[in-house]
């Protein structure tokens, strides 16, 4: 299954490549359209913090922006933001509500460092049980964090809109891998992925992928 996801991703991948360094034009043209002065004011905001990490070290990029969006988005469940069940917000949508849960926080963060130059090798989506209750606490829940890779083989930096700071994978015990995924493939961790549904993350990942041009992610 993992393969023909993959073989499906190299599809998925076309459209992203449109959209990796597109500028924020159109993106706060769209913000002037559709939401009010506020809005627009997040969005010239996210563009002022994106144009100052221009040309800055890698390690810079990162701190920054995970900083930005933990700071300026609330946590919130997507059955509160948007009334659905599982909802996948562009960065757009998610200034807008300056509210997201912790999908909208990674697709945020993992487009505006693409938007930066770090390249798409580098950055993972990564699917993970996270240990709640305490240490001995069997209790896992769904959760959502971007992975850094400085090599294939380095160990991932974990970007996470629950701990503030950036920690290696090592440091984070709390975490299970279940998949990752960027715009070139797809991982799987262990033989849990049947139960975590990647091809209905993939068809959320292609609508994202729509609405993402429709407002203006596009050279």
């Amino acid at each position: 299954m993992a393969r023909g996801l993959c073989h499906a991703l190299a599809g998925v991948a076309v459209c992203l490549l449109a959209i990796a360094n597109p500028g924020l034009d159109k993106v706060e043209q769209t913000a002037r359209q559709r939401y009010d002065d506020q809005v627009v004011g997040r969005v010239q905001h996210w563009r002022a913090s994106m144009a100052q990490l221009q040309d800055k070290p890698e390690a810079e990029q990162l701190r920054e922006t995970n900083a930005f969006f933990n700071r300026q988005v609330q946590f919130l469940d997507d059955i509160v933001v948007w009334q659905q069940k599982d909802y996948w917000a562009t960065p757009l949508e998610t200034l807008a509500k300056r509210a997201g849960d912790c999908e909208d926080f990674v697709i945020a963060k993992y487009l505006s460092l693409r938007l930066l130059g770090v390249p798409d090798e580098k950055l993972r989506l990564i699917y993970v049980r996270a240990k709640i209750g305490g240490e001995r606490s069997s209790l896992t829940q769904a959760h959502m964090v971007l992975g850094y890779f400085d090599t294939p083989t380095s160990e991932p930096l974990v970007l996470d809109n629950l701990v503030g700071d950036i920690q290696p994978a090592s440091r984070r015990t709390d975490l299970f891998p279940v998949f990752s995924f960027n715009s070139s493939g797809l991982w799987v961790a262990g033989s849990s992925s049947a139960a975590a549904r990647p091809s209905e993350r993939l068809s959320r990942w292609r609508d994202l992928i729509a609405r993402l041009r429709d407002e203006g992610f596009e050279q």
